[in-house]
């Protein structure tokens, strides 16, 4: 059972000291009044979580490192009895300008928002240029963990709960329609549709065909030299030869992030690390490998490249929201 705690309260159910409560009030100040004609109401949870490696979420370890995250709740102005949502996973450089766009769009829908922060109960503010810092998968846990939280909420509907990531986000959001992930950390509960912004692809999983029976949308840009969509297409085709109602949305001319406006012009991330140029699949006991030396991934190898460009793209970001709003509307009606 979850319990649901109010913004005024800690993570024991104790109110917040006074430092606390002027912080709450500095996040209120700075973050909420712009959005204000969109946001009805705003609460803030804590979830219990898990911090596990890539190979122990492949071979199903449930009991190791417990961690405390949080999410932030937005509802519409719209009133409803039971509100549908979007839970919006972050990528690596964790809760971002364009992911505070998107909730501020999705509540002009009449949508509710659940806002994830997977790093700052991790000690962490980005992984960009350091992605051994967390594991790929760790996150997937993290919304299972957000589901069963948003599923039991009273002014929840359980029915109309879908996922929408970015990047590290993205690949997160993908690969958690994956069945075999479900089994092994999954909520008795099932998302309602799947949106993926900019994924990496590059890894191959064991049953990655095999995903549940809910719409996935994927949007890309043709340009993205941080996670290529090439390897998408492929995961998409195969996808599709299974009968899986999968779209990849691809804009040519479009970088990775091409959805945030205040990216005027590009930028060349110097150290970021990208995987773009590695091929890697899982083998047995839950090792990822790359799949040209056959040896254990690491961050180490050649593969790994610095220097990915970022650029909003308003051609792509146009028709990406339309897109966006048609898919929502649809899945919510």
């Amino acid at each position: 059972m979850v319990t649901f705690k109010s913004v005024n309260r800690n993570s024991s159910g104790k109110f917040m000291n006074y430092a606390a409560f002027q912080f709450f009030i500095i996040l209120n100040l700075t973050f909420i009044q712009p959005v204000i004609a969109d946001v009805g109401r705003i609460e803030l949870y804590t979830i219990q979580s898990m911090t596990l490696t890539d190979q122990e979420f492949l071979i199903g370890k449930t009991n190791s490192s417990p961690v405390t995250i949080s999410g932030e709740l937005r509802y519409p102005r719209k009133k409803m009895k039971k509100y549908p949502v979007v839970v919006l996973v972050h990528g690596s450089g964790g809760v971002s300008g364009y992911v505070d766009d998107w909730a501020q769009e999705i509540n002009k829908m009449g949508v509710a928002v659940f806002i994830l922060d997977s790093f700052t109960g991790r000690g962490l503010y980005k992984v960009n240029n350091d992605q051994s810092k967390l594991g790929r998968l760790a996150m997937i846990v993290d919304v299972y963990r957000a589901l069963d939280l948003l599923a039991e909420h009273k002014r929840i509907d359980p029915k109309k709960i879908a996922v929408m990531g970015f990047s590290r986000g993205g690949q997160v959001t993908l690969y958690s329609s994956m069945k075999r992930f479900q089994r092994l950390h999954g909520s008795s509960h099932e998302f309602s549709g799947y949106i993926a912004f900019y994924p990496s692809c590059v890894t191959q999983y064991k049953e990655d065909q095999n995903i549940v029976d809910k719409p996935v949308r994927i949007f890309h840009g043709g340009a993205d030299n941080y996670n290529p969509v090439a390897t998408c297409r492929t995961y998409v085709k195969r996808l599709k030869n299974d009968g899986k109602d999968v779209i990849l949305h691809e804009y040519s001319n479009a970088h990775h992030v091409f959805d945030y406006k205040k990216l005027v012009e590009p930028i060349v991330l110097k150290k970021a690390q990208t995987t773009r140029s590695c091929r890697l699949k899982e083998v047995d006991k839950g090792v990822i490998v790359n799949a040209e030396s056959g040896k254990r991934f690491t961050y180490n190898d050649p593969c790994v490249e610095l220097g990915p460009t970022i650029e909003y793209n308003r051609v792509a970001y146009d028709k990406t929201k339309q897109e966006l709003s048609n898919f929502i509307s649809s899945l919510f009606r």
